[in-house]
């Protein structure tokens, strides 16, 4: 039994963004492990349900701090000598980067790697001592890459943003279609009941509360357009985190205070939110290929996104939703505006996004095409 270790950075996020490679791995009969740092006991008897070995090891997410990421190494070089697997697969910067040299070191040949986001240095003007940062970080991905035999991207800017700068080889890169998303998990929902006369449409992002995920330009949206008259309502769920990029409490309570948004906090039940609101917006400057969106179109429902890397190719213009400017709050009001004039293209851009969903982003095609790769299959 081929035994294959999968090296994530949030215990959080595993069973709903790779629960379905799991299982996929599962099917085909590997002996499937997981390592990531701070599992609960909840977490880690989920991953046990589905006959995954969960291990730990030691991270700090953020920041680079020579200290502590020579432990993540060391800590990550021991589960893989404990483990002995034949093939590793790591997902996000620090496990890519670490991952990848730790499974060299332990003698594993066969290491892939899959980049899902660039993180705050590739998408913000950079300060001199962050220009350095930058640097650092392509050296470092240059060596994991290196030693990886092939390289997942999840959209092609992102990939031929790294051939250009020679961090990977061409010849390792495979385009996938994101994490895909499960299309029974995330039905078809109805569109909540709207008044024909004054239709009030509620908007919804859901995200880590980050400047780079246009978290400010969706507050500032929500200003201009009740200073209007408008009758709408924006929901915003997520949490603020040790990222430099991170909002500040003082801004988020401002815009609560203001009744600008109305905060959800970190929420478990994703669907419930997307089934309260009639279309979904996310204003990031830069994504590997964004989840939210991808349940959100599954669930029909209209998109309106930035014509940015990873998120410019989930919206079709005018078919499915609506591609707004990089960092402008006026752009996304505009489109938000089109929606709010013109009601009828809530459900027609919400349907669309469902067909596009079914046609391109069916999580059985993307894991079997991540696996087909890993078992040298063409």
């Amino acid at each position: 039994m081929q035994k294959i270790l999968v090296i994530a950075s949030f215990a959080d996020s595993i069973i709903g963004f790779r629960g379905d490679l799991l299982k996929a791995m599962k099917d085909q009969g590997k002996d499937v492990h997981v390592a990531a740092p701070d599992y609960t006991e909840e977490q880690k008897h989920a991953l046990q349900d589905l006959g995954v070995t969960p291990h730990s090891y030691a991270l700090q997410r953020t920041g680079l701090n020579p200290i502590k990421d020579t432990k993540s190494l060391i800590s990550l070089y021991q589960v893989i000598k404990q483990v002995k697997p034949e093939q590793t697969l790591a997902y996000t910067i620090k496990p890519v980067i670490y991952g990848a040299i730790a499974a060299r070191l332990a003698g594993v040949r066969n290491v892939y790697s899959m980049i899902t986001g660039l993180g705050y240095v590739f998408t913000q003007q950079l300060t001199a001592k962050q220009k350095l940062l930058h640097q650092i970080v392509c050296t470092l991905y240059k060596v994991g890459l290196g030693f990886s035999k092939g390289v997942f991207f999840q959209n092609p800017d992102d990939a031929e943003l790294f051939i250009s700068k020679s961090l990977v080889a061409k010849s390792k890169t495979t385009l996938i279609n994101g994490s895909g998303i499960n299309l029974q998990r995330f039905p078809e929902l109805a569109l909540p009941e709207m008044d024909s006369d004054k239709p009030e449409l509620h908007f919804l992002l859901i995200a880590r509360l980050l400047k780079d995920k246009g978290v400010a330009e969706y507050a500032e949206a929500a200003k201009q357009l009740k200073a209007q008259g408008y009758s709408c309502v924006f929901h915003l769920a997520g949490w603020i985190d040790d990222n430099p990029s991170a909002i500040s409490q003082q801004d988020l309570d401002s815009w609560i205070d203001q009744d600008l948004i109305e905060y959800h906090g970190r929420v478990s039940d994703v669907i419930g939110l997307i089934q309260q609101c009639h279309l979904y917006v996310l204003p990031s400057y830069r994504e590997g290929t964004p989840r939210t969106v991808l349940e959100a179109m599954s669930c029909a429902r209209a998109i309106i996104t930035t014509d940015a890397p990873g998120c410019r190719e989930t919206v079709v213009n005018n078919q499915n939703g609506y591609l707004i400017k990089p960092k402008s709050a006026d752009s996304l009001t505009t489109a938000l505006t089109r929606y709010l004039e013109q009601p009828e293209l809530v459900k027609q851009h919400g349907l669309a996004s469902r067909q596009y969903a079914e046609q391109r982003y069916d999580v059985n095609r993307v894991n079997q095409q991540i696996l087909n790769v890993m078992n040298g299959v063409d």
